[in-house]
């Protein structure tokens, strides 16, 4: 009778690096590129105005505080040159967030474009454009770029590279404190070490890599750009520019963490010694690690928003938690797979790390749930809120994978203290335990090679005539002395081999390399997901701008493209929660088709027994202009010829009714060319 083995480490992780590439780019090319966090609430003049006169300047208001550089804001004239004076006024009063620019004087008469770009408060690239017309409308050659901002070749890799910068920092932190905490002796085990010191090496690249395309990536949107001295400058005087610089340094204190926990703390031997190091890796390692997670916090959601106060040093504890149980799980992975023995109690240990670290995800999770989503109507029916619910049922699927785990952990235990013989999972039967790392050398001796590194590969065992024969021969028999040290090698290699072979027939540890290694697969798409996440708008903003009639760049309207919009609704009764998308198309004046769409919670089509449609343009007392559209399918109905007899800040109000009893009426600005 055989018992299972495990699958071989090159194939699990190849398979688990196809899954994460997979999973990262199918989430990256489905995801809107950095969508807006600050939205555009109002401008002057209005989109589609026809002002008498030239005005002074043309100011735009936001949701929430920008980064203007000199060309944020352009104004164009129908030719497609410069109508402004590229001077950046500063308009904001109080809590009002406005940016103006000045424009030339004498401008003729013709329709002007605005286009302007900058950077939310939380980092994140944003942008839009609308027009107006001075005298009369007329004809212009302006043509805006199809890109959004922080899109293209540049914002992928930007995409990539925060990826990675996770990913870095979980394993870094996660492997340490796994060392420092649960498997001491794991700090002289190089498959160990190799993995730790690729965290760190993942997290700096990463960090240089987005710093390079940081100028590009809310700029120009070109690859080249990455090397201007120029835009790099300018993006080390921003905020995001100094929490990358800060974590490069913290990222140096990290490397002597790294160097000390495996070189004078694995060689330590003496218990009094060994113990005040761990006090000191471990007190020293909390501090760097807290400083390298704020560079985050201090850059993206939790420095914008409400209770910035709150939820900066709950980012911090989500980040560590998160890198205690992922980084930790990473590291068992590879030391289940690839050390020669892992004692049962380190994984009776990170078990209960784990636990605390779900703990402190769940409760920080819930507070910045609430803080980014704020209603139910955003949970379901914004991007933000959908993305979230995929992370909580991942963290769901990860919980039960991991309950798997410790029941194979409490089997391992169980068999220990039964058998009262080996200690260590993988060790044959009677077999001594691994020795303790051997103690530093004294000054000028010649230093001890001590066993061979345990990355080398192992040579599969030989037939077992061969094995008797290397055992029979004596090395003095050997005809010189490189013989008898190839002897040596051999039956080194033949014991490894067979050691090996023991620790993956036992069907315990089979059971638990398999587990771990479903865990960190689905770590890996929970990662991917938390980073697309990040660069999100949130669910609150999003609906706050909705109410305020203002626009994201990822819904702004301009001329001569569709107007996509989404409006969650919730008539209070069954099945009256939904999202109604519509789309007016060509989104401006003239004859338009009209579609909407309505959907469940979970996206699937939803029939309703009426729903109707009014477009109103205050600015011109239009309307309201009622549209009946009719049923096409299930959760689709149409109507064409739409008219939109002039240009503006059209309100649409669309009324859901789900019962005889039950309706409601949403609404939203759309801009109109």
């Amino acid at each position: 009778m055989t018992t299972p083995t495990a699958p071989r480490l090159g194939t699990a992780l190849a398979r688990l690096l196809v899954l994460a590439a997979a999973l990262l780019g199918t989430l990256l090319a489905g995801a809107a590129p950095a969508s807006a966090h600050a939205a555009l609430t109002g401008s002057d003049p209005k989109d589609g105005a026809v002002v008498a006169t030239a005005p002074k300047e043309v100011g735009l208001t936001f949701s929430e505080q920008v980064a203007m550089s000199p060309d944020s804001i352009r104004v164009l004239d129908p030719s497609g040159r410069r109508a402004d004076t590229g001077e950046i006024i500063d308009l904001c009063s109080g809590a009002v967030v406005k940016y103006g620019v000045a424009l030339r004087a004498g401008l003729p008469d013709g329709t002007y474009t605005v286009a302007w770009q900058t950077v939310s408060a939380d980092s994140h690239p944003i942008a839009g454009a609308f027009t107006f017309s001075i005298g009369a409308p007329s004809a212009t050659t302006v043509a805006l770029p199809e890109q959004a901002a922080g899109g293209g070749i540049v914002g992928a890799l930007y995409g990539i590279a925060r990826y990675l910068s996770y990913a870095g920092f979980a394993v870094l932190v996660g492997g340490g404190a796994f060392v420092l905490l649960c498997w001491p002796r794991g700090a002289s085990v190089r498959p160990v070490q190799q993995t730790v010191v690729r965290g760190w090496l993942t997290l700096t690249g990463a960090t240089l890599v987005m710093l390079l395309l940081r100028g590009p990536y809310t700029g120009s949107g070109k690859l080249a750009d990455a090397f201007d001295l120029a835009r790099l400058q300018a993006v080390l005087q921003t905020k995001t520019g100094a929490a990358l610089t800060s974590r490069l340094l913290l990222l140096g204190a990290a490397a002597l963490f790294v160097a000390v926990l495996f070189g004078a703390y694995a060689r330590r031997t003496d218990p009094k010694e060994r113990k005040d190091l761990t006090f000191g890796l471990g007190l020293g390692g909390t501090v760097v690690a807290a400083g390298i997670a704020g560079t985050w916090a201090l850059a993206e959601h939790a420095s914008t928003g409400i209770q910035t106060g709150i939820a900066m040093p709950v980012d911090i504890l989500h980040l560590l938690a998160v890198a205690a149980w992922l980084g930790g799980l990473t590291t068992l992975l590879v030391a289940l797979y690839r050390a020669p023995s892992v004692e049962r109690a380190a994984v009776e240990r990170f078990s209960r790390v784990a636990f605390a670290s779900v703990a402190v995800l769940v409760a920080t999770g819930i507070y910045q749930s609430w803080r980014q989503v704020g209603s139910w109507s955003a949970l379901t029916g914004t991007r933000y809120g959908q993305l979230l619910l995929v992370k909580i049922g991942l963290m769901g699927v990860l919980v039960g994978i991991a309950w798997i785990s410790r029941r194979w952990t409490q089997r391992l235990a169980e068999r220990t203290a039964g058998a009262a013989t080996g200690t260590e999972l993988g060790a044959e039967p009677g077999a001594e335990p691994d020795p303790e790392p051997r103690p530093e050398t004294e000054p000028g001796a010649e230093p001890d090679p001590g066993p061979r590194p345990e990355t080398e590969p192992e040579p599969e065992p030989e037939p077992d005539a061969d094995e008797e024969e290397l055992q029979d021969q004596d090395p003095q028999e050997a005809p010189d002395a490189a013989r008898a040290a190839q002897l040596a090698r051999q039956r080194a290699a033949v014991a490894t081999a067979r050691r090996k072979k023991a620790r993956d027939a036992d069907p315990e540890r089979t059971g638990l390399r398999r587990s771990v290694l479903t865990e960190a697969a689905v770590a890996v798409v929970l990662l991917a997901v938390t980073t697309v996440l990040t660069s999100t708008e949130p669910g609150r903003t999003e609906e706050e701008a909705a109410r305020t009639g203002g626009t994201t760049a990822g819904s702004a309207a301009v001329p001569d493209r569709p107007v996509d919009i989404r409006l969650p609704f919730d008539t209070g009764g069954v099945d009256g929660k939904g999202v109604v998308r519509l789309s007016l198309d060509p989104g401006r004046t003239g004859a338009n088709a009209l579609h909407l769409y309505v959907d469940r919670p979970n996206g699937k089509p939803l029939d309703v027994p009426e729903i109707k449609v009014n477009l109103t343009l205050e600015e011109k007392g239009v309307g309201p202009l009622p549209v009946a559209p009719d049923r096409i399918q299930t959760g689709h109905w149409s109507a064409s010829g739409v008219q939109l007899p002039l240009p503006g800040e059209w309100r649409i109000q669309v009324t859901v009714r789900t019962s005889e009893i039950d309706q409601t009426t949403i609404e939203k600005n759309v801009k109109i060319g």
